[in-house]
């Protein structure tokens, strides 16, 4: 007995993979990045200063193959801060032409809510990843991040504070997109 629906045989399943298999070599890979805006009451943002790199940058990371970029981006700060956070919702997807050296990669943007600004003193850093992990104001994230998450911070930052989200903002290197009709 076969597990295959009713007109499908192993020998067509089989030429069915192996075209996938095909497709998946030769079609393009994006990289997928995952991060998160986390919120202290005072409204400053949490940002990791990094061993790898000069600019800080927001909480986590490289979706894995097979991961869902919400999955990630809760396992990252998991592993890499010790702290559990939830995803409220889906701030904007960046996509980022390519910068120093990297290719290009779509980035996911969650809302992770308000925390307890304390919550950084329970924090585990994974230290060869972490060497520090700050609240900072507003005001202040473009001195201490990239120029692309300084302009997506200020694209995304007023709708994480609204009563009323304006929903998912589709961005282009850090720049919010304007559609024909309008539409953001």
């Amino acid at each position: 007995m076969s597990d295959l629906p009713e007109g499908i045989t192993l020998d067509t399943e089989a030429q069915r993979l192996a075209g996938i298999r095909i497709l998946n070599e030769r079609l393009p890979k994006k990289r997928v990045i995952a991060q998160g805006v986390l919120r202290s009451p005072d409204g400053s943002v949490l940002l990791c200063e990094l061993t790898y790199k000069k600019d800080w940058d927001l909480p986590g990371g490289v979706v894995d193959p097979g991961e869902s970029p919400a999955h990630c981006v809760v396992r990252e700060i998991d592993e890499e801060l010790g702290i559990e956070v939830a995803v409220h919702g889906l701030l904007a997807v960046n996509w980022l032409p390519p910068y120093r050296g990297w290719d290009d990669a779509l980035l996911c943007l969650f809302d992770l809510g308000v925390v307890d600004g304390g919550i950084l003193e329970h924090a585990t850093l994974l230290r060869r990843e972490i060497r520090g992990a700050h609240w900072v104001a507003p005001g202040a994230l473009a001195d201490h991040v990239a120029p692309y998450t300084a302009a997506m911070l200020s694209e995304v930052l007023a709708a994480v504070t609204a009563e009323e989200p304006a929903g998912t903002a589709y961005i282009e290197d850090s720049r919010r997109v304007r559609f024909t009709d309008g539409s953001a």
